[in-house]
């Protein structure tokens, strides 16, 4: 079920349903990006007009087990749907398909021109006009994600600042490799940890890189396999960490924007007031979960598990983020 030809088969056969009798499928490549899901790129002939598709599809259209926080390619795309329709800028979905069926678990959705890549968007001319704009919208977008109505979601995981200190611990503590910097920041999170919020549905992974950006600023959210109920401030936070800023460290908002733009425009758009001075917590929290997770991954590239040169080098930046928590100690103590 993984040849490029199979694939396109069942598209046609899907298209041919949807589209008319006279649909064909064009241009099917896969894309190099998502590291979890198969993305494949493609047009949609039909009646003179053609139509840019995305398909997003467990790896080789097969279940496997999955990562305990990863929602199902089913419930990403109906948490698509909810979120288009509290008004966050999403990819419109198309057509979902089941585990078994001629494509496997995957699921189709509109193609949204612009760019993903961090680095791209922060420093090419091309969305020079974009970066002013971009934390007012990420605040407009997250205040929208956050008011979906709970009633109206799948079922999804319950994850606030408590469970994550808990499960990240563990997973620090089973590496048996003490960390000084992770020490102290375990500690301080603990002894600090804020009164939770409502519980809200959390994009988990709000940040460049999950971002569609064009000159106009955002124009979509992406990579919703991380959704959990939450804190909303985790999402907030999440987009601040230093890590994701690529280089831009003096705009605490994804190396684009102050902290208050976004927060202003996330009261504006309906959500919470919070002060900076909020979000700090879990901030700290954020850098130190991204340095566990770096951990994780030089042990699958040290273990054989994934010899790539990306687990390698991604493992190296669990440094950046002791340094990153210094700092943020610093100004907290």
């Amino acid at each position: 079920m993984g040849s490029t030809d199979q694939i396109e088969r069942a598209l046609e056969s899907w298209a041919q349903r949807d589209f008319g009798e006279s649909a064909r499928i064009a241009a099917l490549k896969r894309l190099s990006g998502g590291a979890s899901q198969e993305t494949w790129a493609f047009e949609v002939a039909q009646g003179g007009t053609n139509h840019r598709l995305i398909l997003r599809r467990v790896p080789g259209g097969e279940s496997v087990a999955r990562s305990s926080e990863a929602v199902t390619l089913a419930t990403e795309a109906a948490l698509l749907g909810c979120a288009q329709r509290a008004g966050v800028p999403v990819p419109g979905v198309l057509g979902v398909f089941a585990p078994g069926s001629n494509l496997g678990e995957a699921f189709v959705m509109n193609r949204i021109e612009g760019e993903t890549i961090g680095r791209k968007i922060l420093r090419d001319e091309a969305y020079q006009s974009a970066r002013p704009l971009l934390a007012a919208q990420c605040g407009k977008a997250l205040a929208g994600i956050h008011a979906v109505d709970l009633a109206a979601l799948p079922d999804l995981p319950h994850s606030n600042g408590a469970d994550q200190i808990r499960k990240y611990e563990d997973i620090y503590r089973g590496f048996d490799l003490p960390r000084p910097v992770f020490e102290l920041a375990f500690s301080w999170l603990k002894a600090n940890e804020p009164t939770p919020q409502a519980p809200v549905l959390v994009h988990g992974d709000f940040r460049l890189g999950n971002l569609i950006v064009d000159p106009h600023g955002l124009a979509s959210v992406l990579d919703w396999e991380l959704a959990h109920i939450g804190d909303p401030r985790e999402d907030i936070a999440w987009i601040c960490v230093n890590s994701w800023r690529f280089g831009q460290i003096e705009n605490r908002v994804g190396g684009f924007g102050k902290l208050e733009e976004l927060l202003d425009a996330y009261a504006k758009a309906g959500g919470a007031r919070f002060e900076a001075r909020e979000i700090d917590w879990w901030e700290m929290l954020g850098s130190l979960k991204w340095g566990i997770m770096c951990m994780i991954m030089y042990e699958a590239f040290r273990s054989g598990g994934d010899p790539s040169v990306e687990r390698a080098a991604i493992g190296r930046r669990v440094s950046e983020t002791e340094i990153d928590l210094l700092n943020l100690l610093e100004k907290a103590l």
